[in-house]
């Protein structure tokens, strides 16, 4: 199997490639490796920006149900 290569034909960060591939996104990764390599950057950039709630059972949002909030 061949690694995927930017446009500069330097080999992509084994880490990110093993996330997509994780992922199953060895099609993106062999036609477009420069916009998943630009993606799971941003991703990771941001990480720390995700905030955890400390209740397990918490929701981030309201629950989504028929007829409430109306």
């Amino acid at each position: 199997m061949i690694a995927p290569h930017n446009d500069a034909g330097d080999p992509m960060n084994p880490t990110i490639e093993a996330l997509a591939r994780a992922a199953g996104l060895e099609k993106a990764l062999a036609e477009f490796p420069e916009d998943v390599t630009a993606a799971a950057e941003q991703a990771l950039n941001n990480a720390g920006a995700v905030k955890f709630p400390t209740d397990p059972a918490a929701e981030p949002w309201p629950p989504m149900r028929a007829g409430v909030g109306l």
